[in-house]
Order: C-alpha cells, then structure tokens, then sequence
C-alpha cells in the first residue's frame, strides 16, 4: 500500500486513495488506516459528470452519516453542492455498491454527532478538518436507501422490457407515497409547534424537498427514455399505436408542468399553506398513477416477449468466442 504525507494528501491524491480503496476491498494504509471510509459518487452541479469523493462515515441504523468541512456557503465543497442538486448517489463501503438519497442535515451539530464524523478523516485531508484559518462548518449529509431491496407490488425477478417498466413504476409510486407521508408528518410538526413551542425539526423540510427532486428527476428520466428511444422503436412493429404514444407524450408534458409547479411550491414548504400543497399534490399524484394504468395497459403487453436485460449483439458474441479459441 502506498503511505501519505501532509504533502500528498491534497486533490490529486484522491486518485490514488480511491484506486487502493477499491483494489483493497475498502481498505487504505497512511493516515487513513483503519478508519471507516466511504467513496460517494456524485453527479456534479456544474457540469453533470460523475465525481467520486473520500470521506468518513458512521452508521445510524440503516442510515449512513457522513461529513464534510465548509467555510461558509461559496466555499463548501463540490460534493455537497452536488446532492443538492442531484441527491441520489452512489456509495462504495468495502466491496458494496449502493445507490442512496442524499439529505443535508443543517440541525446536526452535536458534539455527541460530529465528534466521530470528525475522526473519520485526518484534518490533512481535503474532505477533513479545515485549517486554523477558516471558519469551521460542519456539513453533515444523511444517507438514505435510495431503492429498497423490497417493494410493494415489485416484480420478483425481472425478466422482461415489460418486467423493467413495471419495476419502475412500482419505484415511483413508492416515492410518491413516501413524499406524501414525508410532507403530512412536516404538516403536523409544524401544527404541533405552533404558539410558544419550539420550532419544527431542522432538516425535514429540506428532506422533503431531497425526496420530491430525485423523484422528479427519476420520472423525468423515464419520461424522456420512453419518448426518444421506447416509443419510437415500439412503433417501427406496430405503426397502429401512433395515436396511443402521441397521448403518452402529451401526459408527459402535463405531469412535467405539475412537477414544475410542485418544485416552486416545494421550495417554500417550511411556510407553506398545507391545503394548496396537498392539493397540488394530490392532483400529481391522480394524473400520474393515470398516466401509468394507461400505459401498463396499452404498452407493457407488448413488452412481455423482450428480454431484460438485454442480450448481447450476436457479434459480439461471436467475436468474443473466436478470441478465446485455441
């Protein structure tokens, strides 16, 4: 294993921490010896290209907590502006890949919290202790489960392109449930704090606002996979389902524009009239789980007889054959 000096232990070193991590099934020598280390994997906020960060963890039930140092809000690193825009991400602890939901929590600043976060990576490093001369803010990120092993209705093995539609569907209804039952419990905590109670619990707004945007982010995904690539290949077979897709499309741009709308609402759901948002809600909520009984209805059928995933090119295979060949 390599070692580390203060000296190498800056943004280029984090090539060679990561490639030891992952060559070493999770384990690094130097400074980093025996301390709980994760690599988060975040789409960038300026750039939207992949960018894989160390960092230290501890565990908080099925939870994982992780921490980084800013000194103030320009200047926190780009990770963390990173899972504010695009909060699912991916995590490597030891040989694992998870994909995750990534939920700032600004209310946690215990000692009792940050004391082991803070062990978790030398002050040299990037990613631990700033130096004496800047402000210590401490930015502690909860991560979340992002797709859980078991869903309600999930189908148990996926075979088919039709298997693979349902299994997403079946996601995001989960997450618009889970939205739902997120933003009701914020609703009552606020109710029960009115007067001269405390305050809501710091966070939960903005993990509302982490759950509606990788759900919104994942619809608008499958919306525009299904519109350039699913629909037109369907229609090369059957030229009879024009009128069926050209539907489809239409309710994408519907349920596009009450996502919007829900976004803006979002934003302010910390002072947000409770009636309005449940409203806008529910009214996603009835179109979207519309949208998809109509298209399990009239396209899943005809996904049934296509593998998942797919098989490779036959030349390829082909090829890969006669290159093993004595």
């Amino acid at each position: 294993m390599p070692t580390y000096d203060k000296k190498t232990l800056d943004a280029s070193a984090d090539a060679a921490v990561i490639a030891e991590f992952r060559a070493h099934r999770g384990k690094v020598g130097g400074p980093f010896e025996g301390r709980d280390l994760a690599l988060l994997t975040t789409t960038s906020a300026a750039s939207g290209t992949p960018r894989t960060t160390v960092l230290g963890y501890v565990r908080r039930g099925d939870s994982l907590m992780i921490i980084g140092f800013g000194s103030g809000t320009p200047n926190h690193p780009g990770w963390y502006h990173d899972v504010l825009a695009h909060p699912v991400v991916g995590v490597e602890i030891g040989t694992a890949n998870l994909h995750m939901l990534a939920v700032p929590d600004p209310g946690a600043h215990s000692e009792e919290l940050l004391e082991p976060l803070d062990r978790a990576l030398p002050a040299a490093h990037g990613t631990g202790g700033p130096s004496a001369s800047t402000v210590r803010v401490p930015l502690v990120v909860v991560l979340e489960p992002a797709d859980p092993e078991v869903w309600e209705g999930r189908p148990r093995e996926v075979k088919s392109l039709a298997d693979k539609v349902m299994e997403v569907h079946t996601w995001l209804r989960g997450q618009l449930r889970q939205v739902k039952a997120e933003t009701e419990a914020h609703f009552a905590a606020r109710a029960a704090h009115q007067g001269s109670g405390e305050p809501s619990a710091p966070g939960l707004g903005l993990q509302i606002r982490q759950r509606c945007l990788a759900f919104c982010q994942a619809l608008e995904f499958h919306h525009t996979s299904e519109d350039d690539h699913l629909f037109p290949g369907i229609t090369r077979y059957h030229p009879e389902l024009g009128a069926v897709f050209d539907r489809l499309r239409d309710e994408h741009r519907t349920v596009a524009r009450i996502q919007n709308d829900l976004a803006v609402l979002l934003a302010g759901v910390g002072i947000a009239e409770p009636q309005r948002f449940r409203t806008e809600l529910a009214a996603m909520s009835a179109e979207l789980n519309a949208h998809f009984d109509y298209e399990e209805k009239e396209i899943v059928p005809l996904l049934a007889g296509i593998p998942w995933p797919p098989a490779p090119p036959a030349a390829a295979e082909g090829n890969a054959d006669a290159g093993t060949g004595e």
